[in-house]
């Protein structure tokens, strides 16, 4: 388990901000984020903070090794890093994924691993990859600092769950960076913005959504079908964004600036423009480093679509090791697919978003489900279960309150960019929008005690990507 929230906000983050900005140099900044970021990763994983640094160590001699090699020699050392880094994630990870397939499929019983999957691995697996893939296609300097190389992958803000940060985005910022009171205040803002995503909205549909996939599936209808699928999709966008957000404001804190993750998703008009704007460090990164490589759109229609399907497998497979998150990633790039060959975008705009809502939707319901039987039933019963006895009618009326319903209602605002418009109209208005900055500052300051005292109270958190 990492640091408890309060223990972070109260006495982890303040000592480490203070202990940063009365440091003299950069360097020492520097030493102290990595001893307090390695502090903050074992604290929940003391012995797995061993193989990250492992993961770090090797990784930093791939580069090392390439600056001094011949193209044969960078091209093996590229290969065999590459099958390195995905081994980690292999043995840890999908291990037991497919020894299961196997016995399922064949009638064997080999024994499974049940090794304890390590916090945030597939996100530091990837930046490092991304390290190893820029130095040798020689997009960025390989890096002879050790301890550049830890700071930039084990990195606390981003450390277990995400953005996925790769190397040319920040390679400047190790060693040549600052922060004013101004960015300072910025980012606590931000912090605070998406500890409130966390925390007030998705821990609190989070409560409806488990308890419906909790639910024998005999006792729902198409009323807590629905109920179930809705809370769930905005539990995973405000705790993820939320997260993204968290990090981007600790970064701000830091003097790095992390690009934006999330940019409103539930307002796109197809699949395709939802996955610019959903978990984009993650999309961009399978762009450049697998969809280009396996040749991108240059070799034809069909080797196109192979390669968008395979990207999307890929997508699935990274979010955990079940064939649930497979077949999510392969219904996203079926639709993606699909949107090339039909006029979608041509149709009315209110169409087009409730066709996109509705495909996230649906594949969230996968995605959430335990099994891939659960998940087909349950959207069965989002469009099948006219059932409403008694019985059926608690189980959804169960999970509706005035809270829930309150939280829904922000959640579906808050998803729609009205504090961007805000933000750009208080630019414009001048004294006015100064007036306006120090109200949405003292809003800030709200949410933090909010937030607090939710988290004292011991409510309900769960936290879905640091299984990720």
């Amino acid at each position: 388990m990492v640091f408890s929230s309060m223990v972070f906000m109260c006495v982890f983050l303040p000592v480490v901000l203070v202990l940063y900005y009365l440091l003299p140099t950069l360097r020492l900044k520097n030493f102290l984020l990595i001893i307090a970021s390695l502090l903050f990763y074992a604290y929940g994983e003391p012995v797995y903070v061993l193989l990250m640094i492992f993961s770090i160590i090797i990784n930093y001699l791939f580069g090392r090794t390439m600056a001094a090699a011949n193209r044969s020699l960078k091209k093996g050392m590229l290969a065999l890093s590459i099958c390195v880094n995905l081994g980690f994630l292999v043995v840890f990870k999908y291990a037991d994924m497919m020894i299961g397939t196997v016995n399922r499929q064949c009638g064997m019983a080999i024994p499974e691993v049940r090794l304890a999957l390590p916090i945030g691995i597939s996100f530091f697996t990837f930046q490092a990859m991304s390290y190893v893939i820029d130095a040798y296609r020689q997009d960025v300097k390989v890096q002879k600092n050790l301890w550049n190389m830890i700071l930039y992958i084990s990195f606390f803000p981003q450390l277990i769950a995400g953005p996925i940060v790769k190397y040319h985005d920040i390679e400047k910022q190790i060693t040549d960076r600052h922060a004013d009171l101004k960015e300072i205040a910025e980012g606590m803002r931000r912090f605070i913005i998406g500890l409130a995503k966390k925390v007030l909205i998705s821990n609190t549909v989070a409560v409806a959504a488990d308890a419906l996939f909790g639910t024998p599936i005999g006792e729902i209808n198409i009323f807590s079908a629905w109920i179930a699928a809705i809370a769930y999709m905005l539990q995973i966008y405000y705790d993820f964004s939320g997260y993204s957000d968290m990090a981007i404001g600790l970064g701000h804190m830091f003097g790095f600036h992390f690009l934006e993750n999330f940019r409103h998703p539930y307002v796109s008009g197809s699949v395709q423009e939802f996955w610019r704007r959903w978990h984009i460090s993650l999309s961009t990164w399978f762009k450049e480093y697998l969809y280009f490589p396996l040749g991108g759109n240059r070799k034809g229609k069909l080797r196109t679509c192979l390669n968008k399907i395979i990207v999307f497998f890929a997508t699935g497979l990274w979010h955990g090791a079940n064939w649930t998150f497979v077949l999510w990633g392969l219904w996203h790039g079926a639709f993606l697919l699909l949107e090339e060959i039909l006029p979608i975008k041509k149709l009315p705009k209110v169409f087009c978003h409730l066709y996109t809502l509705l495909v996230v939707c649906m594949g969230f319901v996968m995605f959430r489900a335990d099994t891939i039987t659960q998940g087909i039933q349950m959207i069965g019963k989002m469009f099948t279960g006219w059932d409403f006895s008694a019985g059926m009618i608690n189980v959804a009326v169960s999970q509706m309150n005035p809270l829930f319903d309150l939280t829904v209602v922000l959640g579906v605002v808050g998803s729609i960019p009205l504090l961007d418009k805000f933000r750009m109209l208080s630019e414009k208005a001048g004294g006015k929008g100064r007036a306006a900055t120090a109200a949405s500052y003292a809003g800030s300051f709200i949410l933090l005690l909010l937030c607090m005292l939710s988290l004292s109270s011991g409510t309900y958190n769960p936290f879905i990507y640091f299984r990720f």
